[in-house]
């Protein structure tokens, strides 16, 4: 992931360029990342080392540095236990990340069979060793990131239509309720991050 300085400030180009997709698309898999699985130390180093460019000192800057300080602060172990707490628990966590229970209330309904439909037509396949639905806001996070990436020949509609459909529904409101469980600490920046970034990219794909 990188680069490992985060620049926010204002690019009249940024929003068409390829370097703007990748920074986008490596904040989807940073997310995808520590929402599948708790971060190793190394991760939370990187975290705690990033020089954020405060640029206008935008909300999602304000955001990055929180993550970053939060990083610092966080030892693995610990967020192992957190991670275990808010995502899995005795039966079910704190929280529960598919987009099929934020849309209906249950699981592995309409919106999953929706997901899955487009994503057989966007020509991709479930990682056969996850035990996990395709609706797991990691998963999703992680397909976002696919589309975006420079050189995987996805169409800029193609990222755009699948958020629409996927995630602009249930997201914010995941990472919102993410930012308030009351086992989060160090998840309560990655809660609080997500939550402004997905609503920068809602702005930006409504544009």
């Amino acid at each position: 992931m990188t680069p490992t300085t985060i620049k926010t400030g204002p690019d009249p180009m940024a929003t068409r360029t390829a370097v703007d997709d990748a920074l986008r698309a490596d904040t989807y898999a940073l997310l995808g990342s520590l929402l599948a699985a708790p971060p190793g130390q190394d991760l939370l180093d990187w975290l705690a080392d990033l020089e954020v460019d405060a640029g206008d000192g935008s909300r999602l800057a304000d955001a990055w540095q929180t993550l970053s300080v939060a990083a610092g602060d966080a030892i693995a172990g610990d967020v192992l236990d957190e991670f275990q707490q808010l995502f899995v628990g005795l039966g079910k966590g704190e929280i529960v990340p598919y987009g099929s229970w934020y849309r209906t209330g249950y699981l592995m309904e309409q919106p999953l069979v929706e997901l899955r439909a487009d994503l057989r037509r966007l020509g991709l396949e479930a990682d056969p060793e996850s035990h996990e639905p395709e609706d797991h806001v990691a998963a999703l996070c992680e397909v976002m990131s696919l589309l975006l990436r420079p050189g995987e020949n996805f169409a800029r509609e193609h990222g755009r239509n699948f958020h629409e459909r996927h995630l602009k529904a249930w997201c914010i409101r995941f990472f919102e309720d993410l930012r308030v469980c009351p086992s989060a600490r160090f998840y309560r920046a990655v809660g609080g991050f997500g939550a402004v970034f997905m609503g920068v990219e809602a702005l930006r794909l409504e544009a």
